[in-house]
């Protein structure tokens, strides 16, 4: 399997046909996975920590329309996995099986747009750090089950300057700290540069209103630590050409 970096958009995404069909269409040309393991930038603890099977969605956003919050999406027990999981990290990695928590909606909007049938176990993991070295070590200790007919998924958005939108439209234009952010991640990714994008705090274009806080592109490190070459350029789904939803960018990518 490939691993993926995900735009997970919000609960509106549900009802956009252009890129809930860019994400369904994406979905139809992978192989079939035997499960999905997926970092959200909604879930920062550490240590690292598992999803429960079973538990209830995490409605974790405020604004939408009463529908987003009745939206289900119970997949099968994902606990072999986060067995597996919890056996393949090192005494300084620490796991913590969480009891209750559910999937939040970095993790179920896109899955429900991308496997509808919620057929597949879905185990998530939270985001224990936004050290860019630490995660893609991370990454690196997940990359077997890719062998084992694993999704692994970093879920979040390349730009998330929320506070510095000036309208939420789904057609916004991108303000031109998303926009120059986007060229300069999507020309750093192109060219395989894991180190710029690490130091993406004093080189990127549109810092800081990029992201004021830097959950939604730290999962972007798994994802390439999960690559058999983290160095090598990824093949970039959407986006690749510059792409946004509201003002924040698309771009979103799979490594082999």
């Amino acid at each position: 399997m490939p691993a993926l970096y995900i735009g997970h958009g919000a609960p509106p995404l549900l009802d956009d046909p252009v890129w809930s069909g860019q994400l369904r269409a994406w979905a139809g040309k992978l192989p079939r996975p035997t499960a999905i393991l997926i970092v959200s930038a909604h879930w920062e603890s550490a240590p690292v920590s598992l999803s429960a099977s079973g538990a209830p969605l995490v409605y974790d956003f405020g604004g939408f329309a009463p529908k987003y919050y009745a939206e289900q999406y119970a997949t099968p027990d994902a606990s072999a996995l986060a067995a597996r999981v919890a056996a393949m990290m090192p005494s300084t990695e620490p796991v913590h099986q969480h009891g209750s928590r559910g999937l939040d909606h970095g993790a179920w909007v896109p899955l429900k747009i991308m496997y509808p049938d919620a057929d597949i176990p879905v185990l998530q993991m939270s985001l224990p750090t936004h050290d860019p070295e630490r995660l893609l070590r991370l990454g690196e200790r997940l990359r077997p089950l890719r062998e084992e007919g694993v999704l692994v998924v970093g879920s979040g958005f390349l730009t998330h300057g929320l506070p510095y939108l000036r309208e939420f439209r789904i057609e916004a234009a991108a303000p031109g700290w998303s926009s120059d952010f986007d060229a300069w991640a999507g020309e750093a990714l192109a060219r395989g540069d894991v180190d710029e994008l690490a130091a993406y705090t004093s080189r990127a274009p549109g810092m800081p209103y990029a992201h004021p806080t830097v959950e939604h592109y730290s999962p972007l490190f798994v994802t390439l630590g999960a690559a058999t070459d983290p160095g090598t350029a990824p093949e970039q789904v959407i986006g690749a050409d510059g792409e946004f939803w509201m003002g924040l960018s698309k771009r979103s990518f799979q490594v082999a």
